[in-house]
């Protein structure tokens, strides 16, 4: 989610405040609630390019009001710009190509979440057929160069733009050609946020090889499964990666903090303006001794905002972000959340998940990390493949969605029914990325154009 954050503008006395403040995610067992993101391309259905903020013919902006208009959603604005939406605890925003990101309301079951992402689908699909507007859900944009793809009017974005390439030779590519979907999920004591922080970050590699679905780059194949996950290697080495420090005997709220307190910053957001602070240090901020901003203090809405500016695999705000998936087909959206939900949420199936990756050396778990971009499932794993890993890693989410056994749908069907796609997934040992590079050299004739029809939303 990229707006403005809604955290209070209360003083931080000292970084113990800082520590308190991840220490009140904290929530029993009957709160936790299950958050997922879920970010598309859009497309002009007519010559397949994306669509800018405004133009000559309707583009984002136009869908934002539309949507607004019709289904009662809030705007959110820089100045009297409209950047995003929201209704409840549900937001609709925008990454800075305009690809379009439903942040959904904390949920109780999967069906919900289910129920919330295919409503938004239908929404967004009432308002931009309209406009000859379609989306594509894939983690990487697969035909438009970085050049060709538009940049949204957000002050964040700007100030981002003009530093990322000080720090990598990807970051503009992250920023503007890549979709993922992600789930955000609650801890109940600092013990049990650790655990599920080192389970879900060792794992991480599998959604990546389960969801892998970015094989092409400006219209042809660019060798890997997952591009989007690679793009992520040569971002910001200062604000991604595996956090080896969260394996580390001692890892808490507290190490977390140092961890962001080292992350440069990128703004901070006052009097409804983005200040351009970026590669600044946080700790100067809490002091009063930014030269941008003399004598003042940061308070805790800054540090909500800087919390989202370090970007790892798995990410801890006040519940932990998993982010190692691409973007994908309608029936795999409701899948990540079945995947971490089965893992995180039963007390038996976080145990045998941690028995599974316990064991994991540090160079282990970076060679999974390094190797899924490319092979995916077909990554060699000591005497077995990561498909093998996979199988284990959704035979122990699978059983933990039966004992958890929230909600039912309407046909009797547990939660478990989610995870059936990335079963499939995985005992073929073909990804979306293998069957989309299998179509391309096939019936698709070397292109990518009919990504665009088969597998719009």
């Amino acid at each position: 989610m990229s707006i403005p954050s809604a955290a209070k503008s209360t003083p931080i006395g000292d970084r113990h405040d800082l520590v308190a403040n991840l220490a009140e995610g904290e929530k029993p067992r009957e709160a936790w609630r299950i958050g997922t993101e879920h970010e598309k391309f859009g497309f002009y259905t007519d010559d397949l390019t994306p669509p800018p903020f405004e133009g000559p013919r309707p583009g984002i902006r136009a869908i934002l009001e539309g949507l607004a208009e019709r289904y009662d959603w809030d705007i959110a604005r820089e100045g009297e710009t409209p950047v995003a939406l929201t209704k409840g605890k549900a937001n609709i925003t925008l990454e800075p190509a305009g690809q379009l990101e439903l942040s959904g309301a904390p949920l109780v079951s999967i069906h919900e979440t289910c129920d919330e992402v295919s409503t938004h689908l239908k929404e967004v699909r009432s308002v931009a057929d309209e406009f000859g507007i379609g989306f594509l859900g894939m983690g990487f944009q697969p035909k438009w160069r970085r050049d060709q793809m538009p940049w949204m009017p957000k002050g964040r974005y700007k100030i981002m733009r003009e530093y990322m390439p000080k720090v990598g030779s990807l970051g503009l590519d992250m920023m503007t050609r890549t979709c993922t979907v992600q789930v955000n999920l609650d801890y109940a004591t600092e013990a049990d946020m650790v655990k599920k922080f080192r389970v879900a970050l060792a794992l991480q590699p599998i959604a990546t090889a389960l969801f892998a679905n970015s094989p092409f780059t400006e219209g042809k194949p660019n060798g890997f499964k997952s591009f989007r996950s690679h793009v992520w290697t040569d971002t910001d080495a200062d604000r991604t990666g595996m956090l080896d420090f969260v394996f580390e005997e001692g890892f808490g709220y507290e190490r977390y903090v140092d961890y962001i307190l080292d992350v440069p910053m990128y703004f901070s957001y006052r009097d409804g303006k983005y200040v351009d602070l970026s590669g600044q240090d946080f700790r100067k901020f809490m002091r009063g001794e930014l030269p941008a901003l003399p004598g003042v203090k940061a308070n805790m809405k800054d540090w909500a905002d800087h919390l989202t500016t370090a970007f790892p695999e798995v990410r801890l705000k006040q519940y932990l972000e998993m982010r190692g998936a691409d973007a994908s087909p309608w029936n795999q959206l409701c899948a990540l959340p079945a995947f971490w939900v089965g893992l995180l949420y039963d007390d038996v199936a976080l145990d045998a998940a941690w028995d599974l990756v316990k064991d994991f050396s540090k160079a282990e778990r970076h060679a999974l990390r390094d190797g899924v971009p490319k092979e995916a499932l077909h990554l060699k794993f000591r005497n077995h493949t990561m498909r093998e890993l996979s199988l284990e890693a959704l035979k122990i989410a699978d059983h933990g969605l039966k004992r958890r056994n929230v909600g039912r749908r309407s046909d009797g069907a547990n939660e478990s029914i989610y995870i059936e796609p990335l079963l499939e997934i995985a005992l073929s040992g073909k990804t979306q990325a293998d069957t989309k590079l299998e179509q391309f050299h096939g019936k698709w004739n070397g292109s990518v154009d009919p990504v665009f029809s088969e597998y719009a939303y």
